[in-house]
């Protein structure tokens, strides 16, 4: 069958470069792509994935069998909904099911109905009680944008300070709702499950680096880095995530009418207490997709399809139980700030074999040349007998890369490096 893969970033020359190895799979279009996924198929920069009549028109034309969602704007614009209604199957949530990730206050509140984990919270329209809350509360505490913010809407406020500006700057936007939630005690891990709207199997854990600077310093941004599997995420927890956490979470979008078919990616805290959920993403992450796909066994076209069709059941998906994978995020300079583009990126072939894939976000291609377009640029990925051989092998790639205007985190990875070194 034909396919089309919906987005521009690494997490999509990833998932490009998984389902285009699918022997279902007869041709892949990207929309819009980037000189990464250009390398598995065809992408289609003219096709405005905003434009959702001109999307389905595309699909009836090249004859679209499944059309698979990659970022989150269009899941919560409804792009979903849209294709159902033309009659192609598309893999992802419906608008309001993707209210699980579009909306903070919409997931605390589902949580505290269902009686989900997770962090004690109140959610706020307007920045006084806002205020009164964090000063009775006391520091630390944690600030969220109630929308979709890339990952950067979240402030882990240690001081009442830092509380208060955090606020400030959201209520600054006209229409703001916030969030504020305790700041939980623990270790963080990604949980991902796929959905049919009525089961859910589990598809892989991982752990990602989301502060931009080494020692998890400075500010958040969409991920600089990630390695799986998270083996802090025991057989026994998972069973309590899935028990606890997911299922109660579908059985509550059913109740609600909106029953949730796609990717459930958790992200939990360890706690003493167990797990607990501190906010849910409604598709693959990134770059969390970038350490998953690698590590896939199974051919991912007949398990999305299963989903969209609502029907799980006998599906499974296996993972290389022997390897661990890790990326390295290059970014521009820069970022999250404002970065400079057109530099040029060489020496990827070289960086690239024998277990590492080098994918490719902010890029663009001119004149013969790759480009830097953007702030997360590539991720670099290895696969290794251990999360140290795999990050061993990575920055080994990295530094095979001649692009002198990127940066990277140089710790990705530690605390399974230190766990498998016996420290901790």
């Amino acid at each position: 069958m034909n396919i089309l893969l919906i987005g521009s970033g690494g997490r999509e020359h990833a998932l490009a470069w998984r389902l285009a190895q699918s022997p279902l799979c007869t041709r892949l279009f990207t929309a819009p792509g980037n000189p990464g996924t250009a390398r598995h198929g065809i992408n289609r920069p003219d096709l405005a994935i905003s434009d959702h009549a001109a999307v389905a028109a595309f699909c009836a034309a090249e004859s679209i069998g499944l059309v698979v969602v990659g970022p989150e704007a269009p899941l919560v614009a409804g792009l979903v909904d849209d294709l159902k209604a033309a009659g192609i199957r598309a893999f992802g949530p419906t608008r309001d099911a993707a209210r699980l990730e579009g909306s903070k206050g919409f997931t605390k509140d589902l949580c505290a109905a269902c009686n989900i984990p997770t962090a004690a919270f109140a959610r706020f329209t307007a920045l006084e009680p806002a205020l009164a809350y964090v000063r009775q509360q006391g520091a630390p505490i944690v600030v969220k944008a109630d929308g979709l913010a890339a990952g950067k809407g979240v402030t882990v406020a240690e001081t009442l300070d830092q509380a208060e500006d955090a606020l400030t700057a959201l209520f600054a936007e006209p229409g703001a709702e916030v969030v504020v939630e305790e700041c939980m005690v623990g270790e963080e891990a990604s949980f991902f499950a796929l959905c049919d709207g009525t089961r859910a199997i589990p598809l892989g854990t991982a752990q990602d680096h989301k502060r931009v600077f080494d020692g998890d310093r400075g500010p958040n941004t969409g991920g600089m880095g990630a390695y799986s599997p998270a083996r802090v995420v025991t057989p026994e927890i998972e069973a309590r995530v899935m028990a606890e956490i997911i299922a109660p979470t579908l059985a509550g979008m059913r109740a609600r009418g909106c029953p949730f078919t796609g990717i459930l990616y958790a992200g939990l805290m360890l706690t003493a207490d167990g797990p607990k959920l501190i906010e849910y993403n409604t598709r693959f992450g990134d770059p969390e997709a970038q350490v998953l796909m690698p590590r896939l066994s199974s051919d991912l076209v007949p398990a999305l399809l299963s989903a969209c069709d609502g029907d799980l059941s006998g599906v499974s998906l296996e993972f290389d139980a022997h390897r661990a994978a890790l990326t390295v995020v290059m970014a521009a300079a820069g970022y999250p700030g404002a970065v400079v583009r057109g530099s040029v990126i060489r020496g990827i072939e070289a960086a690239e074999g024998d277990g590492v894939f080098v994918f490719q976000a902010g890029t663009r291609a001119e004149n013969g040349q790759l480009l830097a377009d953007g702030g997360r640029v590539l991720a670099v990925t290895a696969l290794g007998d251990s999360v140290t051989d795999a990050k061993d092998r990575a920055y080994a790639a990295v530094a095979r890369i001649d692009w002198p205007e990127g940066f990277c985190r140089r710790d990705i990875g530690y605390r399974a490096v230190a766990r498998e070194a016996g420290q901790g």
